[in-house]
Formats: C-alpha cells, sequence, structure tokens
C-alpha cells in the first residue's frame, strides 16, 4: 500500500496501531520483526503497511527479539520487535536483557489484552505491566484506543512513539518497552462511528524532534587530565568492549601517539582490526600476561575507554599493579570497573577527550614504544600455527586473516570470543566485530549474527560459534531462508560440549563433570544444516578450512563450514602455546648472563 493508503483506518485498534508506528517511521525507524499472533494484529498491518519500514518474519519470539538485536547493533539504529499477548512476551527477556547490558536500542512492542481482562482468567493473558523489569529504561502500558480520541490523546500517542525512539537511541542506549492493549476487532474491520482520519501528511516529520549534544570536557578536566599524563611517561590506554564508533579510533590513536601509550585493544572494541588505530595496538596482553612475564614494567597510569575487557589475564594484572592513576573516560557514565579501581572517572565524549588531549599533548615528543612482548607473541603464534596440529584458537585467527576489508564478525560467547582476544593479531583493515557481551549469554547468538547481517547485506559477515551455543538456537536459522540473508558464512567449533569447563576447577571432578558440565550431545549438525536450507561442507585440517572459507565469503549464500576439534587436546595445544612465548620471553628480554 501507499502512504495516502495508509491514512485511513477503519476501527479505531488500526488507527491506534498506525498512528504509533507512523510516528516511530518519521523518527526514523526502519526495521521491525514481528512474530506471528492474534492480539498483535494492529501493530501488525500498521507495520506491513508502512512503505519505510522493512519487516523481518520470524516464528520464534525469541529468535525475532535476537534478530532484532542483531539488526540494531550493525546498523547502531533502534529496531522493533512486536509480539502477541501472553507468554509470547516472556520470549523476549533473554534479548532485553542483552540489550540493556550491551546498551543496545531494543522497542519492545507487545500487544495485550484490554484491563477488562486482566485478572479475570481469559485465556493467554498474563501481567505484561513492568514485565521486563529494571532491565528496561523505560515501560509504558499505553492507553487503549478511543472510538473519537481528542486531539491530545493522539499528540501523546504520537509523543510517545518519539520518546521511546529518542530513549531507546540515547545515552546510553538500551531497550524501552511499550504495552499495547487492544479490544476487538482487531483486523482492519469498518466500525461505525470510530475515528480513522490520521492526522499527519506523508511528508511531514515527527510531531516531536528529541535531538541530544555532545558532553565536551571542560578546560579544568582536560588540564587535570594533560597534567597527569605529561607528568607520567609510562602508561597504557585500555580499550574494552563497547567504545563508540566512527571517528573513536582515530582519535584515540591520535591520544596514543601523542601521550606515548600503547592501546591494549580487546578485539570488541572497534580499535583493534582497523587502519587508523592498528599501528598503536597491542593485541597479545591475553598471552604475555599470564602469570609473571619477564621484564613487564606496569604503566604509571592507565586510561581506559568502553566496558570491563573481556580477557581474564588483562583484568587480573590491571587489579594486582599499583599505578599513580587509573582513569575511565565514558559519556555514557555507566560503571564498568568490577574491581573498583577507578581514582578518576570523566563523564564526558570520548572523542572530543582524545582529540583534545591529543592537541594538548602533541608538542611533547613522545613517540609510542612496541612492547618487545606485542612481537614476539606474534611470531611465535605463526611459528606454531604452520607447524602444529590444527586447533580452535587457530580456527579465530584464521577468520580474521581471511576476512576482507570492510566485512563482519560475528564472535560467539564461551570460547570463541576468547580465542579471538587472544590469538587474533591487530590488524590495519577494517573489520566491525560483534558479540552479545552484554550478559554473556550462549542464547541466540545465531539470531543476532543473522541480524547483523541482514542490516549490512552487501558485505560479507562470517559467525564463530559454538557448538552449545549453536544448539541453543538452531531455529534460529530459518530466518536467513525467510529474510532472504545471503551474505553469511558460519563457522561452528564442535567439541561435542561444553569445552570451556576443562578450564576451570571442576573438571577434576568427574563424575559428574562430563555428563553434568560437558554435556556431550553426539549431534551431527550438517542435519540442521539441510533442515533449514544452508550450504554445508566440513574442514578440520587448517588450509582446507582456510580455502573453504575464502570461497565462501565471496559467494552469496548462507554457508556453514564445520570444524570438529577435541577440548582437551585445544586445551593442551593453547598451554603449549603460552609456554612458547614465555620460554623465548626469558631468552630474548632477560638472556641469561
Amino acid at each position: 500500500m501507499t502512504m495516502n493508503e495508509t491514512a485511513h483506518a477503519p476501527n479505531r485498534s488500526i488507527f491506534w496501531a498506525k498512528t504509533f508506528i507512523d510516528e516511530l517511521a518519521r523518527c526514523g525507524l526502519e526495521a521491525v520483526c514481528i512474530a506471528p499472533g492474534s492480539r498483535s494484529t494492529p501493530l501488525t498491518i500498521a507495520c506491513a503497511d508502512n512503505p519505510r519500514l522493512r519487516v523481518y518474519s520470524h516464528i520464534d519470539e525469541r529468535s525475532a527479539a535476537f534478530f532484532a538485536l542483531g539488526l540494531a547493533q550493525a546498523s547502531g539504529r533502534p529496531a522493533a520487535v512486536i509480539s502477541s499477548s501472553g507468554t509470547a512476551t516472556a520470549n523476549f527477556h533473554p534479548a532485553v536483557i542483552e540489550a540493556k547490558y550491551a546498551g543496545v536500542p531494543l522497542l519492545i512492542l507487545t500487544a495485550d489484552r484490554p484491563h477488562e481482562l486482566r485478572d479475570s482468567g481469559a485465556n493467554q493473558t498474563i501481567d505484561q505491566i513492568k514485565l521486563y523489569g529494571d532491565h528496561v529504561l523505560w515501560s509504558v502500558d499505553a492507553a487503549l484506543p478511543e472510538a473519537e480520541p481528542p486531539a491530545v490523546a493522539v499528540r501523546a500517542l504520537r509523543t510517545l512513539a518519539c520518546r521511546a525512539y529518542a530513549l531507546a537511541a540515547g545515552l546510553p542506549a538500551g531497550p524501552v518497552h511499550i504495552n499495547f492493549p487492544f479490544r476487538k476487532p482487531l483486523e482492519p474491520i469498518p466500525v461505525a462511528g470510530d475515528y480513522g482520519q490520521l492526522d499527519a501528511p506523508p511528508s511531514a516529520p515527527p510531531l516531536t524532534r528529541i535531538v541530544r549534544g555532545i558532553l565536551q570536557p571542560s578546560p579544568p578536566q582536560l588540564d587535570q587530565l594533560t597534567a597527569i599524563i605529561a607528568e607520567h611517561p609510562q602508561g597504557w590506554i585500555v580499550c574494552g568492549p563497547a567504545c563508540p564508533s566512527g571517528d573513536f579510533p582515530a582519535a584515540v590513536a591520535a591520544l596514543a601517539r601523542a601521550s606515548g601509550y600503547p592501546i591494549l585493544a580487546d578485539p570488541l572494541s572497534g580499535v583493534r582490526f582497523h587502519p587508523d588505530s592498528a599501528a598503536v595496538v597491542v593485541g597479545g596482553y591475553d598471552t604475555f600476561l599470564i602469570g609473571d612475564m619477564p621484564d613487564m614494567r606496569p604503566p604509571q597510569v592507565v586510561v581506559r575507554f568502553g566496558a570491563v575487557p573481556t580477557s581474564r589475564w588483562l583484568n587480573e594484572y590491571l587489579d594486582h599493579i599499583q599505578p599513580a592513576h587509573r582513569i575511565h573516560i565514558r559519556a555514557s557514565g555507566v560503571w564498568a570497573d568490577d574491581a573498583h579501581r577507578t581514582s578518576l572517572f570523566v563523564q564526558a565524549d570520548e572523542i572530543a577527550v582524545c582529540q583534545a588531549l591529543a592537541r594538548r599533548l602533541e608538542s611533547g615528543g613522545r613517540s609510542t614504544p612496541p612492547l618487545p612482548h606485542e612481537a614476539i607473541t606474534w611470531q611465535t603464534f605463526e611459528q606454531e600455527f604452520a607447524g602444529g596440529a590444527y586447533f580452535d584458537g587457530a580456527v579465530l585467527a584464521d577468520v580474521v586473516d581471511c576476512l576482507p576489508e570492510d566485512s563482519a564478525l560475528f564472535v560467539g560467547n564461551s570460547l570463541p570470543v576468547r580465542h579471538l582476544d587472544q590469538f587474533a593479531r591487530p590488524a590495519h583493515k577494517r573489520i566491525r566485530v560483534f558479540a552479545n557481551r552484554g550478559a554473556s549469554g550462549i542464547d541466540g547468538v545465531v539470531s543476532s549474527a543473522l541480524g547483523a547481517a541482514a542490516a549490512r547485506p552487501d558485505q560479507p559477515l562470517a559467525l564463530v560459534i559454538g557448538d552449545l551455543s549453536f544448539y541453543h538456537d538452531m531455529n534460529g536459522l530459518l530466518a536467513a531462508r525467510r529474510s532472504g540473508i545471503q551474505n553469511i558464512t558460519i563457522v561452528l567449533l564442535n567439541n561435542d560440549g561444553g569445552g570451556i569447563f576443562h578450564r576451570l576447577p571442576i573438571q577434576d571432578f568427574d563424575p559428574p563433570f562430563t555428563e553434568l558440565f560437558v554435556t556431550p550431545h553426539g549431534l551431527d549438525f550438517q542435519h540442521a544444516a539441510r533442515l533449514y536450507g544452508l550450504e554445508y561442507q566440513r574442514a578440520d585440517e587448517r588450509s582446507v578450512f582456510r580455502q573453504v572459507l575464502m570461497a565462501c565469503l565471496k559467494q552469496p549464500g548462507a554457508h556453514i563450514i564445520e570444524v570438529r576439534t577435541d577440548a582437551r587436546r585445544d586445551l593442551k595445544r593453547r598451554t603449549e602455546l603460552v609456554q612458547a612465548v614465555r620460554t623465548r620471553l626469558a631468552a630474548i628480554i632477560q638472556p641469561e648472563v
């Protein structure tokens, strides 16, 4: 239908839904994920009739919500997800939690029964008021549609849409929940006496434009930060997950060059794989900070950006050293220091702070000395990868190496994200890396990756995921065919269970270790590929894997490449690599006298 055709609604419920959805589209909403249901019919019709929206149809509510989460991550804009009433709404909750803790803009639109049916024994009726608790930034029970609403009620509905969109996209970003009670008829059936004329022409802007300025650092704040850095020549810049996008990699690299501080960049920071920053980035810390490495001079100042780093060893090292200053700069003001060591928290725009400090410090004449530990780590890995048995950590290194410029990588939780952190060398090519690290669950990862791929359909995306996480969201694979996604390659690391538990002390207690923690499943995933219509290949050797991966990345379609590994062997291989680095460091940095 055209926008002119959507200007009329046959009854109050359709009018109410179309008014709200129309206003969201005017605010900038482009994508909405819809799970089928009866009570949500007005919202579904409103989305289907709006030419500004791309509608993704999902059978499963949990998959729909995580797909919307991936869309929002990759696009940087709010995505909406719609469900019917009852337990369907509860299936959104895991994705809502992830959106809250990851700061992902999400609009949760749930349909509900009218007030007279609540607590009445009516079928498919639960308490949906503030269903998601503190896991949303805002929760609103919208008013019931009226036959002839006063003008102020219609303006309030449009303003509600504007406020919800702006809050979801704000700082911090996150999920916003709007609950819509509807009475029958739900379908576009004419009802005599109901008001049906939308009050805004197609070309009209949003009723309320909500804009946000940049929180600039004050001159006294910059004076203090400049003095700290100038007085302490030894320092580190630590970029954790969820750093700002856009100009941040170039800005923080300029600060690194002006201060002489190297950047320890988490793979989820947006800084490790970027042409503007790779030259001053250190990425081998998850290896050379294990235990007491030779001649590791601790920094006098630690300047942090983003969330808590992924690396256990980096976090433990930062917790045990005693720098003169620990500074965290974050515009959102969200606390991210589980060790509670921060001595100065600066709530200001990260890019503005980096640019201003770089200008003030650029005449200092410092250079960023490379940590010798960094070069030795990657040289050792390169030699060992060429000569040793293939293992899951090397798979992550190869994925990053094979991905082309301006591509994307979605990485699963548990072992894959840790392997990416440890074994993926900083690169001068731009790779956008996504992960569900807000709550770090293994559920919904397939759906989120498919959503991220849908947001950038012209650029290849690789998903690296473990077998248990893949199993958790196999039904999410249906979205590849239903949504026409042709740019995703899924690298499935199958070690037949929860390999990460081999890193924990519980491995020494069997039983119950194997059956209740590792949980081997014995599944053959090529059947899942066939069921959902994805191309499947298996590649257990390095040369075969790289060849298959590069071919899949160049070909349109949805592919699964399964790599069978052994968790105990992989852990042993990782331990050997760490020891090889330690041996070379001891010999080179502290030679025997």
